[in-house]
């Protein structure tokens, strides 16, 4: 490998001021520093040192979210061939590769169009090339049905990059998390695509005409008072859904490799989890309201550890709420975000009939208010600090 080294080494005076190639400069030194750690030092001022920079962090959490991707792709092939009634006489391998085959130009097109994105908005800023959609281009792909169509994710991932991102000024200053704002984009812009209904469509046999099979999700079957899914097949993740929102399972290993690393949040994933909890025993109490619909009674009356792994809760809670940039920042503000996180998620998914999955509205709505939970804790702590102060000044 150390001739790569030597490559980018021995290019780099042609892409700095002055060189051949200096428009290629963010590329270059990209590249360069996605592949070894940069040589560079700080040369004035204190600086804090730590092994790891926002690539190695990204990286990690990409890490994380492979258990999810690989069971997503495992499943894409389980739903498809039990939708054909071929499931049974099929093996593993199989099934697994025809996910992989599904799954894989979806995690390409996010990659392409917004890392495309990114090295443009770099060299025409002049500045180095942000690593924060390493983990967005992952993320996206994993919150979309298997069908939808390539141009649309393309188009969503567009949208999340330069509207999400680039507006407010690259990784670090955007408001709300860049793979949701792609995933409500096409929910309100194509809604008909993300309205909870999947379609798995392939083919049924080399001999056979295009097969297409339609299902709901879990979570649309019981906004409609029908609980078609065991709590094991909700938990292993073996349901049609969204490609990695699944596997409850494979999202809690996930979980375990960000808190360990201290990379994700588990104060943000806890609170949101007892958000949920809460709100479904609330509802709970209401399932048999003469009130309600015989549909809403079943709803209402599902069990809150039920509601914790349908549809997208756990995986907005452990990789969509603890976006360090979009979540808030201070330890009691955490907790609040959160805890009122969950409580939305479940509040939305259960009341509103027309949208059985309410985490993604629950998270964009919280990041919007993560600034202001933070900006008042820490007013709370200035306050009692002064009070403090106050009263050791008079008893002196």
């Amino acid at each position: 490998m150390n001739f790569i080294k030597n490559f980018f080494e021995r290019t780099e005076p042609l892409v700095q001021k002055g060189g051949k190639y200096h428009w290629l400069q963010s590329v270059h030194d990209g590249f360069f520093t996605f592949l070894y750690t940069p040589k560079t030092t700080s040369k004035t001022g204190t600086h804090i040192h730590d092994y790891i920079d926002l690539k190695r962090t990204m990286s990690i959490v990409v890490l994380a979210l492979v258990p999810a991707v690989l069971f997503g792709m495992y499943n894409v092939g389980y739903q498809h061939f039990k939708a054909i009634g071929e499931l049974a006489a099929t093996g593993f391998l199989q099934v697994f590769l025809y996910g992989l085959l599904k799954v894989l130009p979806i995690i390409v097109v996010s990659y392409g169009v917004g890392l495309g994105i990114e090295f443009v908005f770099a060299q025409i800023r002049g500045h180095e090339i942000q690593e924060g959609f390493l983990v967005s281009g992952m993320l996206i792909p994993l919150v979309m049905p298997v069908e939808t169509p390539l141009w649309m994710i393309a188009v969503s991932t567009a949208f999340a990059v330069i509207i999400g991102k680039e507006v407010f000024g690259g990784t670090g200053m955007n408001i709300w998390n860049p793979a949701l704002v792609a995933r409500a984009f096409l929910f309100f812009a194509y809604p008909a695509q993300m309205s909870g209904i999947k379609v798995w469509v392939s083919l049924s046999g080399a001999d056979k005409v295009v097969d297409g099979f339609t299902g709901a999700t879990p979570m649309a079957d019981a906004a409609a008072g029908h609980i078609t899914y065991s709590v094991a097949d909700a938990f292993f993740g073996l349901i049609p859904g969204s490609i990695g929102e699944t596997s409850t399972l494979a999202i809690l290993i996930g979980a375990v490799l960000l808190i360990i690393t201290g990379i994700g949040s588990w104060r943000i994933m806890l609170s949101t989890i007892a958000g949920g909890a809460v709100m479904g025993l609330i509802l709970n109490a209401f399932a048999g309201s003469p009130a309600l619909s015989e549909a809403n009674q079943v709803f209402f009356g599902i069990p809150f550890w039920h509601h914790l792994i349908l549809g997208g809760f756990m995986f907005g809670a452990i990789f969509m709420a603890t976006d360090p940039v979009s979540a808030a920042q201070t330890v009691k503000g955490k907790w609040i975000y959160g805890f009122l996180i969950g409580i939305l998620a479940i509040l939305i998914r259960v009341i509103n009939p027309a949208y059985p999955e309410g985490m993604m509205l629950a998270i964009l709505l919280m990041n919007t208010f993560a600034p202001l939970i933070d900006h008042y804790v820490v007013r709370g702590h200035v306050r009692r600090r002064l009070k403090r102060a106050t009263v050791k000044g008079q008893t002196a």
